[in-house]
């Protein structure tokens, strides 16, 4: 995977830059300088510096031509921390994040995908770490090893042996985003934390602590900007479901037509699945699902099916030919179903792990996982 800084950004498209009108205001903010050097200038060419605003609209605020040695300044004001485009010409736009330190941005200047350098602000140096920790996840030689192994396994049909290498690729995986968790968690609040967070480099569900504290951070650090309210509404809408809370209620209607809510489980450990027949995934997972139901239901625990189906023929149709014998419920409405809304899903299959008095303790176990915590459940609750 490639990451690039245009992290959180990549929504954005490719404009036009509208030419601004004669009248003039009185700078205000921080003098932030840009220079750098450009590998392949175009003569005669403007580099053209614009904010790019929350609603996705672009507001040119300088210019400047390439000098002879190929190298170029422009020093711009920055009222607060501010996302902006360098544009080169018309042939290479390279994202920056402007505060209060004075950045140098190197470029080859005529190609989209061209090198680009940038260097002089925390910022920037915060993301350039995180691109090396994810590079060195995903070019991890243990991680390697275990695909080899689990492709040898796969052909050689030892479920046995599959189980023990997911666990194992869990364990790693959990290791590096830890690692990479703690080393965000320790930032000072900025536009650039907002972006990798943004990017769900990080697991909303399993690090909600982690999405909150950095919305706080922002919100008393930037409290004027116009850039962090989505961030933290999102933020504010993830609570309902995060790790703690009590789930909220679903109350829905069941193949026969009766309505069944989930409060009625209370007193049982209950995994409430999100699925669909549709859902490629969630049909794959269910046998996981079917095996962990036969194995815990005697011991106080169950499965409560939310299905997104439109119809209540495929829905019923899926139930019996995965032998899903536990309860379900519909309004068959797609992701409009009002579970799905209270819920914020959007995508499935998506399960959250409820204690007996209803609230989560753990969200999207799969396969293995969702086994190994029934297990330590168990093992560990009081009858």
């Amino acid at each position: 995977m490639n990451i690039r800084f245009t992290i959180g950004m990549c929504a954005l498209a490719m404009f036009v830059l509208a030419c601004q009108g004669d009248k003039k205001e009185t700078p205000k903010g921080n003098p932030v300088t840009i220079s750098g050097k450009v590998g392949f200038p175009q003569k005669d060419q403007w580099i053209v510096f614009a904010e790019l605003r929350p609603d996705n609209s672009v507001i040119k605020r300088d210019s400047v031509q390439v000098k002879e040695d190929f190298t170029y300044t422009k020093t711009v004001m920055v009222p607060e921390p501010a996302f902006y485009q360098i544009n080169f010409f018309n042939q290479q736009l390279v994202n920056v994040i402007l505060n209060k330190t004075n950045l140098e941005v190197n470029v080859d200047g005529n190609a989209p995908s061209g090198f680009a350098e940038i260097k002089g602000s925390a910022e920037h140096e915060f993301m350039n770490e995180v691109r090396q920790r994810l590079n060195a996840q995903q070019n991890n030689p243990a991680v390697a090893a275990l695909e080899a192994e689990f492709q040898q396994a796969v052909q050689q049909q030892n479920e046995k042996k599959i189980t023990e290498l997911q666990e194992r690729y869990l364990e790693i995986s959990r290791a590096s985003t830890d690692s990479l968790a703690d080393f965000v968690r320790k930032q000072p609040a900025s536009l650039a934390v907002m972006e990798v967070l943004r990017a769900n480099l990080l697991d909303a569900d399993e690090y909600y602590d982690l999405y909150r504290d950095a919305a706080e951070k922002l919100q008393a650090e930037l409290p004027n900007s116009p850039y962090i309210s989505e961030f933290i509404a999102r933020v504010k809408t993830m609570e309902a479901t995060a790790v703690g809370q009590l789930a909220p209620e679903i109350s829905l209607p069941n193949p026969e037509g009766k309505v069944i809510s989930l409060s009625s489980l209370r007193g049982q450990y209950v995994l409430v699945d999100f699925w669909a027949k549709w859902c490629g995934p969630c049909r794959r997972e269910n046998p996981n699902v079917v095996k962990a139901f036969n194995k815990y239901k005697d011991k106080g625990f169950t499965v409560f099916g939310v299905s997104l189906d439109r119809t209540r023929e495929d829905w019923v149709k899926a139930i019996q030919e995965d032998g899903l014998t536990w309860t379900h419920v519909s309004d068959l409405k797609y992701f409009e179903s009002q579970a799905a809304r209270d819920y914020n899903i959007n995508a499935i299959p998506f399960s959250l792990l409820l204690d007996r008095e209803g609230k989560i303790i753990a969200k999207n176990l799969r396969g293995a996982a969702l086994e190994k915590k029934l297990e330590e459940v168990f093992s560990s609750a009081a009858p």
